[in-house]
């Protein structure tokens, strides 16, 4: 009773603690799009709903910046939503939501769907393992116009140029290039970088999380979520801006920010996937 879910073209979440408003999208060629993108934005939107509403209005009952909102929605996304004991118990409820199109498929083909890897132009539709390489490429280009190396007018090309060394794969046009995101159009350069470090955030939290909740892959394979969002509440939630990205990393997990975490829960994901 403190938010809702609507349909948009684009995923979104906004909205305060009393309020949460979220979007999904759908596709009828990739239920999963819809499915993620909803676990996606719920991850933001149960982070506004746990920050502290004592300070309701003020400084602290704020978030802690984008890069810890990321943290969140990556976090259920993937870490938890991508995961076999997630899974083993919302398995036969989505088999009975697509009986038909499902018969065929074996649950170690949906596993795998859950954790194909490809090169993809789009963004929001990136794997884990490269989706840090669309904020690498916008980054990169982000620092030469504002370097006044780069001119607006030479952004498709060498979006082009950037995209092929990093991604390995030709833009069809700009609309899977240089206009496929809403951020610049709508002046918020610097803010692709807030994904990547809510990558690593949320990687170095579910490794602390899973050394301070030992029984969690039991309890998501009844679908029991509660002690890992009291966990959250308590260590990420409830701190609300007392902390800044640096020092609520430490606090959560006892760890400075660094990607060492973020690249062991890759190998540890998909190395055996695909027999690396």
């Amino acid at each position: 009773n403190r938010g809702r879910l609507d349909k948009s073209v684009h995923p979104f979440c906004g909205g305060c603690l009393d309020d949460v408003r979220m979007t999904t999208r759908y596709d009828a060629d990739n239920p999963l799009d819809s499915l993620f993108s909803s676990i996606h934005e719920a991850g933001h939107g149960l982070y506004e709903q746990g920050l502290p509403s004592e300070w309701r209005g003020a400084g602290p009952s704020k978030a802690a910046g984008m890069g810890v909102h990321e943290s969140q929605s990556r976090l259920w996304e993937n870490m938890v939503a991508r995961s076999t004991p997630f899974w083993k118990h919302w398995e036969p409820r989505y088999r009975a939501a697509f009986p038909e199109r499902l018969a065929h498929v074996s649950s170690d083909q949906l596993h795998r769907a859950f954790h194909a890897v490809a090169r993809q132009p789009i963004r929001v539709d990136a794997d884990e393992v490269t989706y840090n390489l669309h904020v690498m490429l916008r980054f990169d280009l982000e620092k030469r116009l504002f370097a006044g190396t780069l001119q607006v007018k030479d952004l498709p090309a060498a979006w082009t140029a950037l995209a092929q060394e990093l991604l390995g794969l030709t833009p069809k046009d700009h609309k899977e290039g240089c206009l496929q995101d809403v951020h610049w159009s709508g002046g918020a350069f610097g803010y692709f970088p807030s994904y990547t470090l809510g990558n690593m955030l949320a990687a170095q939290l579910w490794h602390k999380i899973r050394q301070d909740l030992p029984t969690l892959d039991a309890e998501l394979a009844q679908g029991d979520c509660s002690n890992l969002l009291k966990w959250l509440r308590t260590n990420v939630h409830q701190r609300g801006r007392q902390l800044d990205l640096d020092a609520l990393a430490v606090a959560a997990t006892g760890e400075p920010l660094a990607p060492t975490r973020l690249l062991a829960y890759l190998k540890e994901r998909y190395a055996p996937l695909y027999g690396v």
